[in-house]
């Protein structure tokens, strides 16, 4: 028998993989790949909410988890993840100026606001108030992550490549079968698949739909992140990831004309050279109506468990979610409450 069935392989999986082997633990893996939420991820890791100048839920934290994390997994894989990267938050007026020193002074963000406003010096980029840096910032190569585990696991012998087939599945008192696999436990870490999920589809998750544009901009040559009404992020080879979009009602990966307007038409706000679109994605994030992550147990299925809702910050949040959850059911130790499901199991089971 198993320890652990875990259905999922983005971020959430992954991560709860790994921590599951460093404690010795067995498991297997079921994904279709359907969710696509990782697989189109910018992958900034980035502390700031920069549209308010404030610290992310518990971004410190999860900053100190995350970097040894992917630096180990990098080791293991054998591939470049981390690329370390400034981000820097382009100013619209004196005011946000302010502001942003302001924020500096705060403990907390003083570690990751720079005080020193910087002079655009890129021709290419639209900046006549300056930018801010935010420090310690960088870029998960998401992609390459979710490929390199994937044929890891496979080589293994550890991966199921199907959809989750609930009519397969039996949760019995002390373990659950799925198939032909016995496991003590099971851990769905499916992203927005978990709403035709019948033991987790009760949970507020929302889903909200991104996209991303990849464009080829020969003349631009930043080397840094550029977040105004939309961001920029560096691949190499003249190539810029170029996003995101924010869209709550359309709940397919298909990408859509309007959203790619919609991000050229922010574009200009702060690129000054032509550029040619060479890719389009589109994901469903998968957010949470209290912005908070959806993990902890089963009220009433004992050895079922939930990893979700990190919404757009995965990279960051992943890590430090798998190893809470890993520590509530081996360890017995309470879930940070405002990610814990338990915020909205009273409101569809009894006590």
């Amino acid at each position: 028998m198993l320890d652990y069935i875990v259905v999922g392989l983005g971020l959430a999986g992954i991560s709860f993989c790994e921590t599951l082997e460093k404690q010795g633990k067995s498991y297997n893996v079921v994904t279709d790949a359907s969710q696509q939420a990782s697989l189109v991820a910018g992958g900034l890791y980035n502390p700031v909410i920069l549209k308010r100048f404030t610290m992310a839920w518990k971004a410190k934290e999860q900053m100190e988890l995350a970097l040894p994390f992917y630096k180990a997994l990098e080791q293991k894989l054998g591939v470049t993840l981390d690329y370390k990267i400034p981000v820097l938050r382009r100013f619209t007026s004196i005011e946000e100026q302010n502001l942003w020193f302001q924020a500096a002074d705060r403990p907390g963000l003083d570690y990751f606001l720079a005080t020193t406003i910087v002079q655009n010096n890129n021709p290419n980029i639209d900046a006549p108030f300056g930018l801010g840096q935010v420090k310690h910032t960088g870029r998960i190569d998401t992609k390459t992550l979710l490929k390199a585990y994937a044929a890891s696991l496979d080589q293994q012998g550890l991966l199921h490549k199907e959809s989750f087939d609930f009519s397969h599945f039996k949760v019995f008192e002390g373990h659950i079968s799925y198939k032909s696999i016995n496991a003590k436990r099971i851990v769905f870490a499916t992203g927005y698949g978990l709403k035709s999920n019948p033991f987790f589809n009760y949970l507020p998750l929302n889903g909200t739909k991104g996209e991303l544009l990849t464009i080829k901009a020969p003349d631009l040559k930043e080397n840094s992140v550029i977040k105004s009404s939309a961001f920029s992020i560096p691949q190499g080879d003249n190539l810029y990831l170029l996003g995101a979009t924010y869209k709550w009602k359309d709940k397919t990966n298909t990408p859509t004309e309007d959203a790619k307007s919609e991000l050229l038409e922010k574009s200009k706000s702060f690129l000054n050279c032509d550029f040619e679109v060479v890719k389009h994605v589109a994901g469903i994030r998968p957010t949470v109506t209290d912005r908070r992550p959806l993990v902890g147990q089963h009220p009433e299925h004992r050895n079922l468990y939930v990893l979700n809702g990190f919404g757009s910050r995965g990279v960051l949040i992943a890590p430090y979610a798998s190893e809470q959850l890993f520590n509530a059911i081996e360890n017995n130790e309470a879930l940070d409450p405002e990610m814990n499901i338990q915020r909205f199991t009273k409101k569809h089971y009894s006590a």
